[in-house]
């Protein structure tokens, strides 16, 4: 993911409409997607600069160092990567590494036995685990087993806020949720949007209500509503969250018309730097568009970001995130052994290498490497390189964004009921009714 544009969670700056064989090929010449020659493994990535570079670097580097086996490189769009991943795998045709968001997605290949359970590889392969943030296995993870291996950048959500409103009213930014709310009446008469949201986008909502089901009633309330808990949606602390929500949009905490604003558009973005918002909560890949578009509110030290205020009385460590752990690689259970010593070897060697992490950085993007941070010295962005990390690595608890951790019907059923919630149609406790409806899909 690319943290420097305005791609949120998935890879959309896209290259090609159709596959096509990037990676090296054998001496008897390509096999199908899907398909393997002797001594070869297939690898499906999302296409779309950087990414699909540093991406391909990795599998080339592999190649030639493992000059006996090859990795085989073929290249999707994102949408037609969602399409035609689940089409090789119910045929037999998929390849022997397959990309994940995790989550529920990869909660639906594991209960269709479609990849491999990696937890005794990674006993196997301490260094490797060690190697990586202990917070980017949760979604990596189903039934206590690891089915996938984390790679590439982490992404938390973070509360954006500009130091020129703040200073202009004399306020400090808030370390509590009373803070933030007490922030609101005081931005509204000083004639500037407490908040801004780009709530037609719908997932730009779901972030408030995630942090704030954590923040009051810790990893048990989101653990029982993944793990399909009977009513776990009307846990008090679920609903004390989604009375919150409603609490600022009643005061006026969200800009005016926040409805109709998308965050494809940047527009949210834009009333931050142009001073007509004072915060925004957004993901770190939010920073570098903001860094490009907004004059010098990034380079002149007007933005301000910090993790998401403590709810005083909640059960949750402030310390905790939410947003996007990591990326995963998955193991195809129907690839042979041959096919799966390559992979594994790609996993241990090739996949999470300090060539590739310093690529992600030069991105504006945070690995998922313990001790990383020591490569960010000199570049214009370490402080904030810094606090993502930080976050991310210190995390006792990393959230998965809810819409990639349930399944998909699930997840437009919830996008839904949250822009119900924010736009005040529906209860605390309809919400709760109509979401537990889904548990058990």
């Amino acid at each position: 993911m690319e943290q420097q544009h305005t791609s949120r969670r998935s890879f959309l700056t896209l290259a090609i409409s159709t596959p096509v064989v990037i990676g090296a090929l054998t001496a008897c010449g390509s096999s199908g997607p899907g398909e393997s020659a002797s001594g070869e493994a297939t690898i499906w990535i999302l296409t779309g600069q950087p990414q699909e570079g540093i991406r391909t670097d990795s599998v080339d580097a592999f190649n030639e160092a493992n000059p006996d086996t090859t990795l085989t490189l073929t290249g999707f769009q994102n949408d037609a990567f969602k399409t035609k991943i689940r089409t090789a795998i119910g045929a037999g045709e998929a390849p022997t590494i397959i990309w994940t968001w995790g989550g529920g997605g990869l909660k639906d290949y594991v209960n269709n036995e479609e990849v491999d359970d990696l937890t005794g590889w990674f006993d196997d392969h301490s260094d490797v685990k060690d190697k990586l943030f202990a917070s980017a296995f949760g979604a990596a993870t189903v039934d206590d087993k690891i089915y996938a291996v984390p790679c590439e950048t982490v992404s938390p959500i973070v509360l954006f806020y500009n130091l020129r409103l703040f200073d202009q009213v004399g306020a400090n930014p808030p370390e509590t949720w009373d803070d933030l709310m007490d922030l609101v009446p005081v931005f509204n008469d000083a004639g500037v949007a407490p908040i801004s949201l780009a709530g037609q986008s719908r997932w730009t909502n779901m972030m408030w209500l995630e942090f704030l089901y954590d923040r009051i009633g810790g990893p048990d309330v989101w653990d029982a509503i993944f793990n399909g808990e009977s009513d776990a949606w009307s846990d008090p602390a679920a609903l004390e969250a989604s009375t919150k929500v409603q609490d600022l949009v009643k005061a006026n905490g969200f800009i005016n018309g926040f409805e109709s604003i998308t965050a494809d558009s940047n527009a949210d973005q834009a009333l931050l730097y142009t001073d007509k918002a004072a915060m925004m909560l957004h993901g770190a890949w939010v920073y570098g568009s903001m860094k490009s578009d907004g004059d010098d509110f990034v380079s002149g030290g007007h933005l301000g970001y910090a993790n998401f205020p403590e709810v005083e009385g909640g059960k949750g460590d402030p310390a905790s995130s939410v947003g996007n752990p990591a990326s995963y690689y998955a193991l195809n259970a129907s690839a042979t052994d041959a096919e799966k010593e390559i992979a594994k070897n790609y996993f241990a060697t090739g996949l999470n290498t300090d060539a590739t992490a310093q690529a992600w950085i030069d991105t504006g993007g945070v690995p998922v490497i313990n001790g990383v941070d020591e490569k960010f010295s000199g570049s214009d962005d370490a402080d904030w390189l810094k606090f993502v990390y930080d976050v991310a690595s210190q995390a006792p608890n990393f959230v998965q964004s809810w819409d990639q951790a349930l399944s998909s019907s699930t997840a437009e059923t919830l996008l839904n009921n949250i822009e119900q919630l924010f736009g005040l149609s529906i209860t605390p406790e309809q919400f709760a009714d109509n979401m537990n409806q889904t548990l058990d899909q």
